[in-house]
């Protein structure tokens, strides 16, 4: 088992109480921190359906604080776009425990 793998499987994901909650925007460009994206790119395109799961991948992997989901992420484009996100299965573990109609998504 690989270094990186092994702390994908002990690290703790954040995940909100409601999916509500998510009120972030669904279009436009978005520049992430450097706490939830330290590389070279950090600015979004939300409108490139790429770049957008991009975003919503590292936001989820990297979230430090419930204000970090609830600003960038919005309900309505996680579920519609949930079934195409490459996550770590406990992170996407967590959160379908919680929204159990993300499994029906995906």
């Amino acid at each position: 088992m690989s270094s990186r793998s092994r702390y994908a499987s002990r690290r703790p994901y954040l995940v909100p109480v409601r999916l509500d909650e998510l009120a972030g925007p669904v279009t436009g460009m978005v520049e992430l921190p450097t706490h939830l994206d330290w590389s070279e790119q950090r600015v979004y395109d939300l409108d490139d359906d790429a770049q957008l799961g991009l975003m919503y991948e590292r936001v989820i992997r990297e979230a430090a604080y419930i204000d970090d989901l609830r600003a960038y992420l919005n309900a309505a484009v996680l579920v519609r776009i949930w079934p195409r996100l490459f996550l770590p299965v406990q992170a996407r573990q967590a959160w379908e425990a919680r929204f159990r109609h993300l499994v029906r998504a995906a």
